[in-house]
């Protein structure tokens, strides 16, 4: 198992996860940033998600992959 954080970011501003998830695989990684993602995505807010990013870190902060929300948003109609 390997725990890694879901920092998401854009250019105006960053939002850190401090606690992380244990996964046991990079394909479990992208599989959990992707529903991170997706939730936050549908919960109501303001916010325009297009722009941002998710950094996938390991606990030594290393960056494992790089996810856009544009991904799991798809195109505008």
């Amino acid at each position: 198992m390997t725990q890694v954080f879901f920092h998401c970011s854009t250019t105006h501003g960053v939002l850190m996860d401090r606690r992380g998830t244990s996964v046991t695989s990079l394909s479990e990684a992208c599989e959990a940033a992707t529903c991170m993602m997706r939730s936050l995505v549908a919960t109501v807010s303001l916010e325009d998600w297009r722009d941002w990013v998710v950094h996938v870190s390991d606990e030594s902060g290393e960056e494992i992959v790089i996810l856009s929300f544009a991904s799991v948003l798809g195109k505008p109609h």
